[in-house]
């Protein structure tokens, strides 16, 4: 048994390293069929974790290769005793490793959703300040080089938009969605509403949103103040514990020289 599942290894090995099983040629041929299983938020959450210069394609074709090269070698393992239960295992056992870099990027973007919560405030005072010299479409395109890079896509995505002639409010919901944090819905409302603001009407619009963004800024103090605070309680308590426990030890160590025991 061993002795197959080794041989089959080295053989399977031997043919990818000399050419004769072309992994990428099989997976071209069959973009399609594999880009089925491919997620709706998969590229956004490959630029959540790595930003503009990872390529999702490239990502996702090895998430492929290795969902394979774990069929193949589950395959070679259940050869002796081939049966459909164990080409089930084989095929959920390419899944869950398919699977698995997917999840890794999902727990990432949770990880650091409240990050990007406590980032948005500060992206908008920034856009703020250019909206004073600009309009709202414009002073986004010239945010987008400065911009926290997990903003840049959905950024992209909403200028797209704008120049393909939609004026609408959908821009700037669909923003929101990408990015579900706090405020984000009420901000991109108040944005596209200043966009539509007539010129007299921008400077006391202007304030409106300064007001909301400054508030904004506050809660996101708040927050991280109070995450300062907890962590040093924890660090406190931790240092408060090792130290009763240590005095608690050496009591008990005195003790039990005093009776000898």
């Amino acid at each position: 048994m061993i002795e197959i599942f080794i041989f089959g290894v080295l053989i399977l090995t031997v043919f990818i390293v000399n050419g004769k099983i072309d992994s990428n040629k099989f997976i071209n041929d069959n973009k399609k069929a594999f880009n089925l299983l491919k997620e709706d938020d998969y590229d956004f959450l490959v630029a959540a974790k790595y930003g503009d210069t990872a390529d999702p394609e490239k990502l996702y074709e090895m998430r492929i290769k290795n969902s394979l090269i774990v069929l193949l070698v589950l395959i070679i393992l259940f050869l002796s005793k081939i049966s459909f239960l164990n080409l089930i295992f084989a095929v959920a056992g390419a899944f869950l490793i398919f699977k698995s870099g997917y999840s890794s990027l999902k727990s990432y973007y949770k990880k650091h959703l409240h990050e990007i919560n406590l980032l948005l405030p500060y992206y908008l005072k920034s856009l703020e300040i250019l909206i004073q010299h600009y309009t709202v479409p414009v002073a986004i395109t010239k945010s987008v080089d400065d911009a926290p890079p997990i903003f840049k896509e959905g950024l992209r995505e909403l200028i797209a938009s704008i120049d393909a002639g939609d004026s609408s409010i959908d821009p700037y919901m669909a923003f929101a969605i990408k990015y579900p944090v706090r405020d984000s819905m009420r901000m991109m409302r108040l944005l596209y509403r200043l966009g539509l603001g007539k010129q007299e009407r921008k400077q006391e619009q202007l304030i409106v949103f300064s007001r909301t963004i400054s508030n904004l800024q506050a809660k996101s103090r708040e927050t991280k103040y109070k995450e300062r605070l907890d962590k040093m309680e924890k660090k406190t308590m931790v240092m408060l514990s090792t130290t009763g426990i240590g005095v608690m030890l050496i009591l008990l160590i005195s003790i039990m020289r005093m009776f000898g025991i």
